[in-house]
């Protein structure tokens, strides 16, 4: 089953996760599935939206023209919080479960978690959108803020600019104040099904090296001056970021999906039937990505995924964009 997966699908290979309409009609079935007869509608509307943003058709915003960060990417994300979500309400007792209203609000914020990486058509500084990664989730909350009225769901404004933030490290997650112990299990959630959807992702390993790289040097995560003004270089290549990603995802099991994010994968468990397919990809990438580095057989890693951004030959943008930044930097 793994062996056949198409790059745009999902871990299961059963939902193509660069369809809107594809993504939206899974997310559908799983909702009526946890809240039968409750109204799908503003769901449903938030993906039409969605859509509009990442597409470029949406006033006063360019679309997405982050290569790794795409729409694929927040696609595959909602889905994996969908699932978590149904999972956890199947199986938490009356006073603990989120309803159908919270959980509205869950896939909204989800759906647009990453739309701070999105320009205004007035920006006339930034290039691309790489270029907001260390404060994009507080301009992904931004956009909740101003989006969710649309929806009616004024009131759930000051959780979702909160919750989105389990997605970033912008805020320590000890610092995000939740007054229902609720909101706070969604914010892992939230954390839990951003990371898994990444690092399962069929093509993750080359998404690594050709498109994360570029965005971090956009990004100033690659490489930026230090204290002294000397430069600091963090990555030093899209191969060097490979070679450091075992340790990643390790540090990332342990710390956040293990520790900070309390086991939250597990709410998986129940809809696989005691299984976690998302951890199945997980370690099948690792294993064959610590297998081209003891070899250094970096042809190995062949994969060309479709790219989902608003305009043509982003890929090409970008990575001029990179080496341009790099210069600037080491001139």
């Amino acid at each position: 089953m793994f062996d056949l997966r198409r790059n745009d699908y999902d871990v299961t290979n059963s939902v193509q996760v660069s369809s809107t309409a594809a993504v939206t009609a899974a997310v559908r079935d799983l909702f009526a599935s946890a809240w039968p007869g409750e109204s799908f509608n503003r769901v449903a509307v938030a993906f039409e939206e969605f859509d509009r943003l990442f597409g470029g058709r949406m006033p006063g915003y360019h679309g997405v023209d982050t290569v790794y960060h795409d729409r694929q990417h927040s696609l595959d994300m909602t889905l994996a919080m969908a699932r978590l979500l149904v999972g956890y309400e199947q199986g938490a007792e009356a006073p603990a479960r989120f309803g159908a209203e919270r959980a509205v609000m869950a896939l909204v914020t989800s759906l647009f978690h990453d739309a701070g990486y999105i320009r205004e058509l007035d920006d006339s500084k930034h290039h691309n959108g790489a270029e907001f990664t260390l404060y994009h989730v507080t301009r992904s909350a931004r956009f909740l803020a101003r989006f969710l009225p649309s929806l009616g769901m004024d009131s759930w404004i000051p959780v979702a600019t909160r919750i989105v933030h389990f997605t970033g490290y912008e805020i320590k997650l000890s610092q995000i104040q939740l007054a229902d112990r609720r909101d706070r299990k969604l914010g892992h959630l939230l954390g839990t099904a951003d990371l898994i959807a990444q690092m399962a992702d069929r093509c993750y390993l080359e998404k690594c090296r050709d498109r994360l790289y570029p965005e971090f040097v956009l990004g100033g995560i690659a490489a930026a001056p230090g204290s002294d003004g000397a430069l600091q270089v963090r990555y030093s290549s899209g191969l060097d970021l490979l070679r450091q990603t075992p340790q990643f995802v390790r540090d990332t099991r342990q710390q956040r999906l293990e520790g900070e994010f309390e086991h939250a994968y597990r709410y998986l468990e129940p809809l696989f039937g005691g299984k976690n397919p998302y951890f199945t990809a997980i370690d099948r990438n690792v294993v064959y990505l610590q297998r081209v580095l003891r070899a250094e057989r970096w042809p190995l890693l062949r994969r060309n995924p479709p790219l989902f951004t608003w305009q043509e030959n982003q890929l090409g943008q970008v990575r001029g964009l990179m080496v341009n930044h790099l210069k600037a930097m080491w001139a």
